[in-house]
């Protein structure tokens, strides 16, 4: 049986993820005939797909054209406001939570990526994988769904902190804490290392901003 046309979800999903890894990056304009040629879905679907998307405020129009959006220094403030509290929240409840192989997992991910330090890119893509992991480490399906809002947006940045200098070390340094808080069932101190490895990151974005 011949396997049926994706729906609209998978349009929406393959558009997504492609802003995600930065694909399609702020200010990149979408046209509905290259992305149906590229993920070989019709061109319905992923109209509607850049609906949702424009809906989300994840795509803006430019005339006639939908682009990528950007964020400007206030929106990105209050992003990270949002993003400090919500995955610091995360990281209490994993404290409380997780179980024994979720931290082993945890670990894992730190250990594997000493490997990366020296190429931002792909540390930038397994830094969003373990903060994930810690999203679901909380066992909170609530907190999961805002964190994958909080997270879809921050896919607008056009630059990621870990490619600053010297933040790959630091970055490893701060999670190793917050898996140490988090294995010792430590909630306070999981919380305050959350949220300080989030601060960290927004110093750094700032600092890009102001040199760039």
């Amino acid at each position: 049986m011949a396997q049926g046309k994706p729906t609209n979800k998978d349009a929406y999903s393959l558009i997504l993820e492609a802003i995600d890894v930065g694909v399609y990056k702020p200010g990149d304009r979408l046209v509905e005939s290259d992305l149906a040629e590229r993920f070989g879905v019709s061109r319905t679907p992923i109209r509607e797909a850049l609906q949702r998307l424009e809906t989300q405020s994840l795509l803006a129009r430019d005339g006639r054209s939908l682009i990528v959006s950007s964020l400007d220094h206030n929106q990105m403030a209050e992003l990270y406001v949002v993003r400090t509290e919500l995955e610091g929240l995360a990281a209490r409840l994993a404290a409380r939570h997780a179980t024994r192989e979720e931290v082993r997992v945890l670990q894992d991910m730190v250990d594997e990526d000493h490997k990366l330090v020296d190429s931002p890119s792909a540390l930038a893509r397994s830094n969003r994988r373990f903060h994930k992991q810690i999203h679901l480490a909380s066992h909170n399906r609530y907190l999961v769904q805002q964190l994958d809002l909080v997270h879809r947006s921050m896919a607008l940045m056009a630059t990621t902190s870990i490619a600053a200098e010297g933040r790959s070390s630091d970055t490893l340094v701060e999670h190793q804490a917050i898996v140490d808080a988090i294995a010792s069932r430590n909630e306070d101190g999981a919380y305050g290392a959350l949220k300080d490895h989030i601060s960290q990151a927004f110093v750094t974005r700032l600092r890009q901003e102001s040199e760039s």
